[in-house]
């Protein structure tokens, strides 16, 4: 199965950008969706944005106009920049690796490879 490792997150305040990155222990994008879901203290875990193979990418009503996700083939990499970030995004940032259809790409279920998270805290 393939390990998922996210890096990126921290402390910030409100305005602010970060960006996250996710590099799976293979290279799977030719063969898989990435994926990035959050979770805050008390919640369910959210979708955020996905990239498909053909790298078409959907966002959650939350996150458009202020997060972009991309691919970088070369590093095998998967970034979520988050920019103009509110005190609302604080969560853990989790990215996940799967093969679901368009409709159901914010469910979690779909996606079988998860990294460990990482902490994103936007203070007011």
């Amino acid at each position: 199965q393939v390990q998922l490792a996210e890096s990126g997150g921290g402390l910030v305040q409100a305005g602010d950008s970060l960006r996250l990155s996710c590099v799976p222990s293979a290279n799977i994008f030719s063969s898989h969706t990435v994926g990035w879901f959050r979770q805050a203290p008390g919640k369910e875990r959210e979708f955020v944005a996905v990239i498909f193979r053909s790298t078409h990418s959907y966002y959650a009503d939350s996150a458009k106009g202020r997060f972009a996700i991309s691919k970088e083939n070369r590093k095998n990499t998967v970034h979520l920049q988050m920019d103009t970030l509110k005190p609302e995004d604080t969560a853990v940032y989790y990215c996940a690796a799967g093969r679901p259809i368009l409709s159901a790409i914010r469910n979690p279920d779909m996606y079988y490879s998860w990294g460990q998270g990482t902490q994103v805290t936007v203070s007011s």
